[in-house]
């Protein structure tokens, strides 16, 4: 068989899921459907390139093609992460490469041209969400951060000073939309804090998008992240995913409080960081065209009845 019948073959039988086609349909219109429609020349590429032979079938998320394989030449089991570069995502294997597997996947290959990555595999039904103890699953997440917020972000990572001060320029005329007083209120609080902490950022690597979906079991560790959207900046950024995740008002406090306790952080600059969560995810929202969260306001409201 030639190596083209192999590639046109390999190219057949890499499915497209139609739930990441829609995604890149929504968000990224023309250029999305582009790369969607070029995914399996691009996967059967890699495949050749890296010596690899597909091992189950696509998974995806909101923006990658995941592709379960095995590396011909010793048998490890891996995947293959295909993605639209964008500026969430472009700095992924920088920081894969700083953890070096301490408490997330391992980064086996990159390719700088197009982004994709060989990664270790993980077991991808082991999730946190699937722990049946909340409160063992906000410690599983403290325990994470501690490891990945102990390094300096590398050189060239978007910065959490920037995002705040973006923030607070679209802050206004957000503000003029939102109708319920009580919420623009709030909202503008949430801004106030943000000015307070922006001019001192932080310069630790955060994974920033820690939500329980990013955390999977494998067999070298008992929980790794993967999937990180990388920052440098203050390690109380990255609390809000515990908090809303699985979220129960009443338990708001006791995950801050835990986490912060866990982490070494000042709790009033927790506070004002994951105010500045609220802010950013208010910001998408209105901007959108969607209604504010309700679940997302209680969670700084409950912060603020534990202030101390």
């Amino acid at each position: 068989m030639s190596r083209f019948t192999q590639t046109s073959n390999v190219r057949r039988m890499i499915d497209i899921p139609g739930g990441l086609a829609a995604a890149h349909e929504r968000y990224n219109g023309a250029a999305g459907r582009a790369f969607v429609a070029g995914l399996p020349e691009l996967a059967a590429g890699f495949l050749d390139r890296w010596g690899l032979r597909l091992d189950g079938p696509s998974m995806y998320g909101v923006s990658a093609l995941v592709l379960p394989v095995v590396v011909r030449a010793d048998g490890t089991p891996a995947v293959l992460k295909l993605q639209l570069a964008d500026a969430e995502t472009v700095g992924e294997p920088a920081a894969l490469r700083v953890w070096g597997g301490d408490g997330a996947v391992r980064l086996l290959g990159h390719d700088p041209v197009t982004g994709t990555m060989l990664l270790e595999r993980l077991d991808p039904a082991r999730t946190l969400s699937g722990l049946a103890d909340a409160r063992e699953a906000v410690g599983v997440v403290a325990g994470l951060l501690v490891r990945l917020t102990s390094f300096p972000a590398p050189e060239g990572m978007r910065r959490l000073g920037d995002i705040a001060r973006g923030m607070l320029e679209r802050t206004p005329p957000v503000l003029a939309r939102i109708a319920d007083p009580a919420a623009r209120r709030l909202v503008a609080d949430c801004a106030a804090e943000v000015r307070e902490v922006a001019d001192e950022p932080g310069d630790r690597l955060l994974h920033w998008d820690l939500h329980y979906g990013n955390v999977l079991g494998s067999a070298r560790a008992p929980w790794l992240a993967i999937d990180p959207k990388p920052l440098s900046g203050d390690p109380g950024f990255e609390l809000w995913p515990a908090l809303v995740n699985r979220f129960d008002a009443d338990e708001v406090r006791w995950r801050f409080d835990a986490m912060t306790e866990v982490l070494g952080l000042d709790r009033g600059r927790a506070r004002a960081w994951t105010s500045g969560r609220l802010l950013q995810n208010c910001l998408w929202d209105v901007e959108s065209g969607r209604g504010l969260e309700e679940r997302h306001l209680e969670v700084v409201l409950r912060l603020r009845e534990g202030r101390g």
